[in-house]
């Protein structure tokens, strides 16, 4: 009998979606941060639909994008300069505000993911 109280609750937690605005963000100006081993990467990028330029750390990158939908990309880096760089990078949206997004990216093939928010520029 005292389950039927919490019942009401489930049924709340369980309607709730968050928000997956993503082609709001398929283009434009961008910072980023990802946090890996406590250590905070920042990075501005400019992406068009199929052209994304990032600056990280004095060095200019640049990636070819293939949208898979409008929530997932796949990154290959134009100019490779090693062998981590041949990779492709797989990144997905997971939510979305008025200006900003939060992502999980990886290697295509590999499970390791890392997440990271990006923030519209004006």
């Amino acid at each position: 009998m005292r389950f039927l109280y919490l019942l009401p609750v489930l049924f709340l937690f369980n309607c709730y979606e968050s928000s997956r605005e993503c082609k709001d963000f398929k283009t434009g100006a961008f910072y980023s941060e990802v946090t890996i081993n406590d250590v905070i990467y920042k990075s501005r990028f400019k992406r068009s639909e199929t052209l994304q330029v990032e600056v990280y750390d004095g060095k200019t990158d640049s990636s070819q994008l293939r949208w898979i939908n409008d929530c997932e990309v796949i990154f290959k880096t134009i100019n490779p300069k090693n062998m981590a760089e041949q990779k492709d990078i797989h990144l997905k949206i997971l939510t979305t505000t008025d200006s900003s997004y939060t992502y999980e990216y990886s290697y295509v093939g590999e499970t390791k993911k890392q997440k990271g928010i990006a923030y519209r520029e004006e």
